[in-house]
């Protein structure tokens, strides 16, 4: 529900304007009082013990991993390890959001310090450049020409863009929902490029230098390690196995976040509940979700408290719940595999779009529809 749904049509304007502004107003009170909620029940206060646990963890699985890579030398076991790494690293990458967002330490400078090493040194992903383009998204989720995350791409997300694609990116955007699978595993090499490209541009970057000094010596010890002890044929396989179990990883836990909720008009006024909330989807399953997820299965309360720890998002669930359902707000949760089969039906009806819109070009040079 929005502020405007209450409205009839024939309202005076000047009564119509002033109705939404005290909808709005009504509704950011609602949400500083679910914001005082969470604050009293002590939802934002840190808990280093858990993510100094976790870091501890994932450093371990990496050295357990490293290890077996040097015991296995020549053998193809070897890619058993290179898809444990694309886990580890994704597990890495969580950790980064998390600290992106100021969830793991209280000082901002240290948090941003803490991603930067963790995404640029552990994963290979600029840390500037995720931070520029996940601070837009978070600000309008879901917002046509606000949210980059449904900006055209290899894929579309409206049917406007999908309208106005044509050729080979046609004909991969009206099957691209059949396509979505079988795309996942690309989703890591595209972003470690897009993001090391972005370290290149003109424009300024902040921290581009250590950035770069970050990647570099990733590089020179992972790929280093990986050539040296395996021949190229399987090092090549080692780390096109690594690539794909990352990105189908990441492209699998991030997806069911947005894709398939309501798309926002670029004009649209919504107060930052409705914003959040309805354009936000959470997966249930309970610890072990939120493990395999990073935490990313409480996305409305992550949306709406971005800076809340990890382990205290569960609790913030019933509280946010237990607001939207008074205040009418919708709210959505569906498991893991029902998530996934919206995001195809989804994409796959936006493609169609595209279907509906091809002319075919000897019918129409001869004037025909």
């Amino acid at each position: 529900m929005t502020a405007t749904d209450s409205l009839s049509p024939l309202t005076p304007r000047a009564s119509r304007a002033a109705a939404v502004r005290e909808e709005l107003s009504r509704r950011t009170r609602s949400f500083t009082e679910l914001a005082q909620a969470a604050r009293a029940a002590g939802l934002n206060d840190r808990t280093r013990w858990f993510y100094l646990a976790l870091f501890g963890g994932l450093v371990a699985a990496l050295g357990g991993a490293v290890t077996g890579l040097v015991l296995l030398q020549d053998s193809w076991f070897q890619l058993l390890i290179a898809a444990a790494l694309g886990v580890i690293f994704t597990q890495f990458a969580f950790l980064g959001h998390e600290a992106s967002h100021r969830q793991v330490l209280a000082s901002g400078p240290a948090n941003d310090h803490l991603g930067r090493v963790l995404a640029t040194f552990f994963v290979g992903i600029s840390y500037s450049w995720w931070m520029t383009k996940h601070t837009r998204h978070h600000g309008n989720p879901n917002r046509v020409g606000k949210d980059p995350d449904i900006a055209a791409g290899t894929v579309v997300f409206t049917p406007e863009d999908a309208e106005a694609a044509t050729g080979v990116r046609g004909w991969v955007i009206r099957r691209q929902g059949w396509l979505f699978f079988p795309l996942l595993p690309l989703v890591g090499i595209d972003l470690h490029q897009r993001s090391i490209r972005s370290l290149f541009t003109r424009r300024r970057v902040q921290g581009r230098a250590v950035e770069l000094a970050l990647l570099a010596t990733r590089s020179v010890l992972y790929l280093g390690l990986l050539f040296w002890l395996l021949p190229p044929g399987m090092a090549f396989a080692f780390l096109g196995v690594q690539l794909a179990v990352f990105g189908a990883y990441m492209g699998a836990s991030f997806s069911p976040n947005h894709i398939g909720m309501p798309i926002v008009p670029a004009d649209a006024r919504l107060d930052f509940l409705d914003k959040q909330v309805l354009t936000s989807r959470n997966v249930s399953g309970g610890w072990w979700m939120t493990a395999l997820m990073g935490g990313l299965n409480y996305q409305i309360e992550h949306h709406l408290f971005p800076s809340m720890p990890r382990p205290h998002l569960s609790r913030a669930r019933r509280l946010v719940r237990a607001h939207c359902r008074e205040h009418g707000v919708g709210y959505t949760e569906t498991s893991l595999h029902e998530a996934l089969a919206i995001v195809v039906g989804h994409m796959n009806e936006v493609g169609l779009a595209a279907s509906r819109t091809f002319r075919c070009p000897t019918a129409s040079a001869m004037g025909r529809p």
